[in-house]
């Protein structure tokens, strides 16, 4: 009767051909993998010495400004503006700015691949049909697997932790533009294309505008997503706030976890409210 619980057979998967199909992958295209390595090597050294060079009393100075341009709550900014002194008050600035160059690096990458992709997906049905099973595999796969061909890809340090960031960031950028173009008004385009608009014509200046909020939305999600790799892309080697939280961990310091990780969250929340005060404004001019 044990065929009632058991199955009468199991599959084996040679997960070892994987293996030596990916290292023959990287050592096939090492020279193109190692071109790739040092011009996301030179945009992070970039983003991470534009930062660097800013001081901390004007980076806190233009979230303040900034919050306030857009939410008109001078409360709100200052407290957001103290939170971000409060990491460097901690000794924790110079982790917060290779994190946030990580970050960064990771969202533009995300953008320049997953916006024209999300496009290309609005404007034909049968990609958008074969697509979305592997958008929903990218985006239900847990996000350790995604450290492993990182990892034999790219070696340690932060381009690995920029590519599995952007390979799991990359979905909502994707799904969002494309869920905005398909949900703009279809009169709207109609008369667009019965003025003689081309199809590109009428996406550009038609079909993106008037998805410019649902866009917008993609992108934060893509930005939360990407700073909730920071802790995990630290165990391939990617240095800042995350690598503290690791090390904390390891050695069971309660503490310093504690201090790191709300460093995190205060620069995730900072993260998020100044990308969706830049959907607010849109939305109440839609709305007019």
């Amino acid at each position: 009767m044990n065929w009632i619980y058991e199955f009468p057979f199991q599959l084996t998967i040679d997960t070892s051909a994987i293996d030596k199909g990916v290292r023959s992958f990287a050592l096939t295209f090492d020279a193109v993998l190692r071109v790739i390595r040092q011009g996301l090597t030179n945009i992070l050294l970039t983003i991470s010495d534009i930062l660097t060079f800013i001081p901390w009393w004007v980076l806190v100075l233009f979230v303040i400004v900034l919050y306030f341009k857009q939410s008109k709550k001078i409360g709100m900014s200052l407290v957001y503006g103290g939170l971000l002194a409060l990491i460097g008050f901690t000794g924790l600035w110079t982790l917060m700015i290779s994190t946030l160059s990580i970050v960064i690096t990771a969202v533009i990458l995300s953008v320049a691949l997953g916006f024209p992709f999300g496009l290309l997906l609005s404007l034909s049905e049968r990609a958008n049909r074969i697509m979305r099973p592997v958008l929903d595999t990218m985006q239900t796969m847990p996000v350790f697997v995604y450290l492993i061909p990182a990892l034999l890809l790219f070696g340690l340090g932060r381009v690995p932790a920029v590519m599995a960031t952007v390979i799991y960031a990359i979905v909502p950028i994707i799904r969002l533009t494309n869920l905005g173009i398909r949900q703009v008004n279809p009169e709207i385009v109609e008369a667009s294309r019965s003025f003689g608009a081309t199809t590109i014509q009428t996406l550009i200046k038609v079909q993106i505008p008037q998805a410019f909020t649902t866009i917008m939305a993609g992108l934060n999600q893509t930005l939360m997503m990407a700073m909730a790799m920071v802790v995990t892309a630290s165990m391939i080697g990617a240095p800042g706030l995350g690598m503290e939280v690791l090390i904390s961990v390891n050695r069971i310091e309660v503490g310093r976890g504690l201090v790191s990780g709300t460093a995190i969250v205060i620069v995730a929340i900072i993260l998020d409210r100044l990308s969706q005060g830049w959907v607010k404004p849109h939305s109440e001019e839609e709305s007019l």
